[in-house]
């Protein structure tokens, strides 16, 4: 399966929301929303396996101490062959040396992580206003 792993590639709608809902993300119900933000974003990560999105991650930076990882998925077909694993390392290739590297995980994620070298920060507690549907 020839995969490509590239940073700031673009993307089109229709291959994002289908993404998305794949993984039944809420964010897929603000397409237009969606889009905007991943545009915005200081990063874009994509996963494509003969020219198919099967993966994507951003990241929000100011571009010298902080970048906060918000969205990495891979879709459900093509989970635990490496593909999250590579479009991370990607990303922190790009951000290493930075101050600050974040994210917020949750479930099977928290281990996933892990073994990428995140770690709680202290005594510190997530927190959010959050307008989507997970829990």
């Amino acid at each position: 399966m020839p995969l490509d792993i590239a940073l700031n590639r673009p993307v089109k709608a229709n291959e994002v929301l289908a993404l998305y809902r794949a993984n039944k993300w809420s964010a897929a119900d603000k397409p237009e929303a969606l889009m905007a933000a991943l545009r915005a974003s200081h990063s874009l990560v994509t996963a494509r396996v003969d020219g198919r999105l099967v993966g994507l991650g951003n990241a929000i930076s100011d571009g010298h101490l902080v970048v906060y990882f918000p969205h990495l998925l891979v879709h459900p077909e093509f989970r635990r062959q490496g593909l999250g694993r590579q479009m991370m390392a990607a990303l922190l290739k790009r951000y290493a040396g930075f101050h600050q590297q974040m994210l917020t995980a949750d479930g099977d994620a928290v281990a996933f992580y892990q073994a990428m070298g995140f770690e709680r920060a202290g005594k510190t507690e997530p927190m959010w206003i959050y307008a989507g549907k997970e829990h």
